[in-house]
């Protein structure tokens, strides 16, 4: 991670381990070295007399490895000869100490780093001493990731610890060149390059002194391909002692996997030294390499630790979206998954000149036939190339047909460099193919475009000037679409590309000139090469959030994560509601997120893994980060403000940002050393609760006994309470019409309900768990309903005493070419043969051309189709480990009056007006329930007095509806029998 570095001073001059070291030999003449005899040292188990030992400790020589330990001194001083003539066995035996680099040694290293909700707080703690005869400065170079801020940097200098000050960068500046000039011990830490890629802190190392070094730095992880990824740059230059990496992750969602990597060590020597386990919400990884296994070979004194340390890891998604709120801020991340790729228009914008002959043009070609490759037949493209002049591949925007695919690589492989470099021309071309393929219906309405430049160079011919040309492109592309530039090596003007590609909604990003860089252009691609969702919005409560971060994106892509945090408006809060909307592939999507506060609070308990108040730095991190981006393409009075923001938020949080640096600086001799050695409050401030609420909803009313039947129907629910995040909405977009309602619910149980009549019909339907039954069934509206049967985990093979409900239930449009599958588990839309999955756990509306579909998290489900067709699906649940019950769901028709005449089914039959008469109430065999003469479509037939429930507005507890039930699988009251209504599939 940190890597020491000291000056070449006083060479040729005997020191004091070479002194020591020819005592050693004589002393081993004399039969006296310390390691032929004497006491023993409790701490290594060698034996010592001589006091010089004690000496040599202090030159890196430590007593329990005697003279093996001061080989590399002894030669220094010139006594190798007479040692290894004493003790020939040092020649090949491997070296047990760490190697002295220039009179300074890191004796131990440790980073530790704890991750709460995606953010990450790390502290670097190296420990030095400098073993030379003169002042040293020393300096670590730490490689951090470019979206990091350094927060904290602190000396510790003979037991005293001297703490870093954020201030503006050209103050700090000043203030550590005086103190170097004057011989102290200082430190500088400053942005290096406008990406942040690189720290490096600089150390005045007295003679003698032992310096504890201590460097904290923050960043939200960003998520990647569907991963979060920690990555710890491992670069120490020498053997360390005690070297450790130490990483605990608490995440409120649950942690899904979790894997580290380490490009330096085989995954044998990795093993043994890395320990990594998660479970529930928490996490951790470990990685302590011994001595030996640092070695790059077994009698080598430098280190392999040179590399990559990569820890990645992803969460649990149950639902979309997770809203986390702590004193007074909040987090909102948002991810959705099994939603369709929404099509894309893609214009490849390629720089041919002649600076990229040779390998880059190989490899720009090899990336492109692996893009081609992960290209849908939806998707359109084109490709744009431009040198001193512009040409295409095709006049317009093509479908990724296999032909066209096949096609596009012959061209791509006949691709010649050539001449100047006309970026401006190339851009524009690109931007009107994609503008006039929407203006001329070339594309899919529901489809996307974006525009992927990618040069190696600056503009040097046509329109050269890069803020021209940046005004011409943003005047092009008009806010439509995004703008993705690919910087190749390092001989171009990259913030001119970054600028450009964040005015228009995108990013740059650098392909570096190795031999990877064809995988690092696909690599790029493949981010960007699903959109879910096109259009985001979020939206919070008016009047009562400040300081919101960016809350609109063009695109969300699959694989990643949009976050967005604020400052909550008051302290008395009761809820709070977050509303995402978003163009999908085939429908507009809102995602609802609900928070009940004082929920919340009761579960903020876990406090083992965070820090401080860790969504607040998120919020601070996430603004400054934001604000930046910004400045960059702003001027005049607005970049001013947005400059003034961007310090003011950096020095209140502490963080070294491009505006700032923090220096150390050790007093002088007659100031307060104890006053000054106070670490900054943030350091030191209180865990904050975190964690995510948990509540219980009662489960699903059940009934317990054997089928219904009016001798046996339940008085009141039974179930087990299931735990449930309180982000729920509830159903009040229908109220009961005053027309007929049906509804199939329970074991399964149907209801005619007739308002007319005040009165209502049930029926039961006895078939074995897998039966599919035609519920709806309209040739002239295309629309049909099937719901398959499902019984308890231990039924009774007797079908009339074993207990069913529906399981799953399947809802078709064959004219909209729609279809929905509901299941316990989760609902699956297919529009035009196109799927999109959501969970329980979700709260999102659907909707499109003549449908509207709304899931209430955890409750129900209500499909609308125009005005006139509504159907509710409730969602009953039970404890998970309930050795009977499953969860079920029940089917609730509340709007029929636009189906037509034909339509039919065990439910669907009465959607037409029918008349039933009931008479000659009578005592039945229970004397609390009479029994009657039912007359209903020519037949007679005798019923019994019963009971059911409706679930629509309360799935635990219900509304009692007052029945009378027909026997025999309906026998008499609907068409034929019920085997008539067995169908094969669901669709």
């Amino acid at each position: 991670m940190a890597g020491a570095q000291g000056d070449r001073t006083g060479e040729g001059k005997l020191s004091l381990a070479a002194a020591v070291c020819k005592q050693i030999v004589e002393l081993r003449r004399q039969d006296k070295h310390p390691n032929n005899g004497g006491r023993q040292n409790m701490e290594t188990g060698d034996t010592t007399k001589s006091s010089n030992v004690e000496d040599l400790q202090d030159e890196g020589c430590v007593p329990g490895r005697g003279l093996r330990a001061c080989k590399g001194v002894c030669k220094e001083g010139g006594w190798v000869t007479n040692l290894v003539l004493e003790c020939p066995s040092l020649v090949d035996s491997p070296p047990t100490s760490p190697k002295v680099a220039d009179g300074v040694e890191v004796y131990s290293t440790k980073i530790n780093s704890k991750v709460t909700s995606r953010f990450a707080h790390n502290v670097v703690t190296t420990r030095a001493v400098n073993r030379a005869d003169t002042a040293k400065e020393v300096s670590f170079d730490v490689e951090l990731p470019k979206t990091a801020f350094i927060t904290n940097f602190t000396l510790t200098i003979d037991g005293v610890t001297y703490p870093g000050n954020v201030k503006e960068k050209e103050v700090a500046k000043k203030q550590y060149e005086k103190a170097v000039s004057q011989g102290k011990t200082a430190g500088l830490v400053k942005a290096s390059g406008r990406k942040l890629e690189k720290f490096t802190v600089s150390v005045n190392v007295a003679a003698g002194s032992k310096v504890t070094f201590e460097l904290t730095y923050e960043e939200l992880l960003k998520r990647h391909k569907g991963k979060y990824e920690m990555y710890l740059k491992v670069q120490p230059k020498q053997l360390v002692k005690h070297f450790e990496i130490d990483v605990d992750i608490f995440e409120p969602q649950g942690i899904s996997m979790l894997d580290a990597e380490a490009s330096f060590i085989t995954n044998d020597l990795l093993g043994s030294a890395l320990t990594k386990s998660f479970s529930g919400k928490k996490g951790h990884v470990s990685f302590k390499p011994s001595l030996d296994q640092q070695r790059s070979c077994p009698t080598c004194t430098d280190s392999l630790l040179n590399g990559d340390f990569t820890i990645t890891y992803d969460v649990n998604r149950e639902s979309p979206g997770n809203v986390q709120i702590v004193n007074g801020y909040f987090v909102h991340f948002f991810a959705p998954q099994g939603l369709p790729v929404v099509p894309k228009n893609v214009a490849f914008v390629i720089d041919i000149s002649g600076s990229m002959a040779g390998r880059k043009l190989e490899q720009t070609k090899e990336a492109l036939l692996r893009i081609l490759e992960d290209m849908k037949e939806e998707d359109y493209l084109n490709f744009i190339l431009f040198s001193g002049d512009v040409s295409t591949w095709k006049e317009h925007l093509v479908q990724a047909t296999p032909e066209n695919l096949q096609e596009a690589r012959t061209f791509v492989k006949s691709m010649e460099d050539k001449g100047m470099t006309n970026i401006n021309d190339g851009l524009l071309r690109g931007i009107s193919m994609l503008n006039k393929a929407r203006e001329e219906h070339r594309v899919p309405e529901r489809s996307t475009a974006i525009v992927i430049m990618l040069t190696d160079g600056d503009a040097n011919v046509g329109e050269s000037r890069p803020e021209k040309i940046q005004e011409n492109v943003r005047n092009a592309i008009g806010g439509k679409f995004p703008l993705y530039n690919l910087g190749f090596g390092n001989n171009l003007n990259y913030n001119f590309l970054e600028n450009m590609a964040l005015e228009n909604h995108g990013f740059a990003r650098r392909i570096y000139e190795d031999s990877d860089a064809d995988l690092q252009l696909q690599g790029f691609y493949e981010e960007v090469a699903n959109p879910l969702l096109t259009g985001v919005e979020m939206d919070y409560p008016e009047n009562a959030i400040l300081g919101l971060t960016q809350n609109t994106y063009q695109h969300f892509y699959d694989g990643s994560e949009i976050v967005v945090a604020g400052r909550l408006v008051g302290e008395d809060v009761n809820s709070f509601k977050a509303d995402v909307k978003g163009h999908g592939a085939t429908n507009d999507l809102t995602f609802t997120e609900e928070v009940d506060m004082k929920e919340m609070e009761k579960a903020l308990q876990e406090r083992d893994y965070i820090f401080g108040n860790y969504i607040e730095r998120l919020w601070a991190y996430l603004t400054i980060e934001q604000l930046l981006e910004k400045r960059k393409n702003a001027h005049g009075e607005e970049k001013e403000n947005l400059t003034a923001q961007a310090l003011d938020l950096s020095l209140k949080y502490h963080f070294v940002t491009p505006l700032t640096s923090m220096v150390v600086t050790k007093p002088e001799d007659n100031e307060d050393e104890r006053a000054i050695a106070d670490k900054p409050g943030e350091g030191r401030a209180s865990p904050a609760p975190t964690g995510l609420p948990h509540l219980h909803l009662q489960a699903g009313c059940l009934w317990t006994g054997p089928s219904f039947s009016p001798q046996n129907s339940p008085d009141k629910c039974t179930g087990a309470s299931t735990p449930v995040s309180p982000a729920m909405s509830y159903l009040t977009s229908y109220q009961p019409p005053q027309n007929p309602y049906y509804h199939v619910d329970g074991d399964p149980h149907f209801i005619i309900q007739v308002p007319e009549k005040d009165d209502a019909l049930c029926f039961n339907i006895n078939e074995a768990p897998g039966t599919i039954l035609r519920l709806i069934q309209d040739p002239v509206t295309g629309l049909t309903v099937n719901g398959q049967i499902i019984g308890d985990k231990r039924g009774s093979p007797d079908s009339k005493t074993r207990k069913t409900y529906f399981g799953k239930l399947g809802i078709a449009n064959a004219q909209m070419d729609f279809q929905v599958e509901v299941t316990t588990e989760k609902i699956t839309l297919w529009n035009r043969a196109v799927p999109s999955t959501f969970s329980w756990l979700d709260t999102v509306t659907v909707t499109q051309d003549g449908l509207s579909m709304m899931i209430n998290r955890k409750k129900n489900m209500v499909v609308s189709f125009g005005d006139g067709v509504t159907f509710v699906v409730v969602l009953h649940q039970v404890w998970k480990k309930h050795p009977v019950h499953h969860d079920f769901l029940g089917f609730y028709v509340v709007d029929s009056h636009r189906m037509s005449a034909q339509t039919h089914g065990l439910l669907g039959q009465f959607f037409q007006p029918f008349d039933f008469k009931v008479s000659d109430i009578r005592p039945g065999s229970d004397p609390t329930k009479p029994d009657a003469t039912l007359v209903v479509k020519t037949h007679q037939l005798t019923v019994t007095r019963g009971s059911q429930k409706d679930y629509r507005k309360d799935a635990n507890i219900g509304t009692k509806v007052v029945c009378w039930f027909v026997h025999n699988n309906g026998e008499g009251l609907i068409d034929g029998v019920h085997t008539d209504y067995i169908v094969p599939n669901l669709f």
